[in-house]
């Protein structure tokens, strides 16, 4: 997978596998309808909005809306994420463009809402984690 990332900056190796890492635990969180995992993949201090606009301040304000979404209007929705674009903003902070495909429990795409999230991802005391990001919905392209 990242042979297929644009990579702009001299982002090393190594930290390019630890940014794409916390995408893919993101994913898995998600998947797995596990609130607490995927509030583990933001800094203690982020901001967050989510495709609907709605922004969260803070790990805890994404675990506190997390748990009952993803219960609820989320139940049955899962998605795979692909990082396109790694962007070396300053040393150890990486902006990361991400594509988001609806899929089914399997993994199988599925036809629905496609997303383009981008997250700034950062170095801290507690490893590779999301400090900020906004998630976009964006249509899937119509059968021609």
């Amino acid at each position: 997978m990242t042979d297929e990332i644009l990579v702009v900056g001299d982002i090393p190796a190594d930290t390019r596998q630890a940014v794409v890492g916390v995408v893919k635990d993101l994913e898995k969180a998600f998947n797995a309808k596990d609130p607490v995992a995927l509030s583990e993949v933001y800094a203690e201090e982020t901001s967050w909005s989510n495709a609907v606009g709605t922004r969260m301040d803070g790990r805890a304000a994404i675990a506190e809306f997390s748990a009952p979404a993803l219960k609820d209007f989320l139940r049955d929705s899962y998605a795979r994420y692909d990082v396109v674009k790694l962007l070396q903003i300053a040393p150890e902070v990486i902006a990361v463009n991400v594509a988001q495909t609806p899929t089914d429990g399997a993994g199988v795409p599925v036809h629905g809402t496609h997303g383009a999230a981008l997250y700034v991802i950062a170095r801290r005391p507690g490893g590779w984690k999301i400090v900020a990001g906004q998630n976009t919905p964006v249509e899937p392209p119509s059968a021609s």
